[in-house]
């Protein structure tokens, strides 16, 4: 892996919380493959599937999800071709300014033709054991 996949990988992950908390749902498909799959059943929420099922849970969330998403320590933890999995740390911003518990974000991204997105997340309290 070279450093600009490195770099790459990074910026998609980065890239989530803006497209999230700016409401730009149109732009899901610039993160996440079409057959995403975004487990956040360790904090008692559903697994959701597809980029249509994640884009209705962010709508159906609307002013009771987080504003601002933050993502941090970001470490690729293992390579297999066109598939890295990669773990980082995670914070989001509530409307009433309170923050969530910490998280940890256990992805996989895939390499696509229009760069690299995540394909499978899954969010564990930070302390947890990986789940993913």
């Amino acid at each position: 892996m070279n450093n600009d996949d490195r770099w790459n990988i990074t910026d998609t992950l980065s890239l989530v919380g803006h497209v999230f908390d700016d409401g730009r749902l149109d732009e899901i498909d610039a993160v996440f493959t079409a057959d995403i799959v975004y487990d956040m059943s360790a904090l008692g929420m559903p697994v959701i599937t597809g980029i249509d099922g994640a884009r209705a849970a962010a709508q159906q969330m609307g002013t009771h999800g987080p504003i601002a998403h933050f993502v941090t320590n970001v470490v690729i933890v293992s390579e297999n071709g066109d598939e890295v999995a990669v773990d980082s740390k995670g914070l989001m911003l509530m409307a009433d300014q309170t923050t969530n518990a910490a998280v940890v974000n256990h992805d996989v991204l895939r390499r696509t033709p229009n760069g690299w997105r995540i394909a499978r997340r899954v969010i564990v309290p930070t302390g947890s054991n990986r789940s993913a």
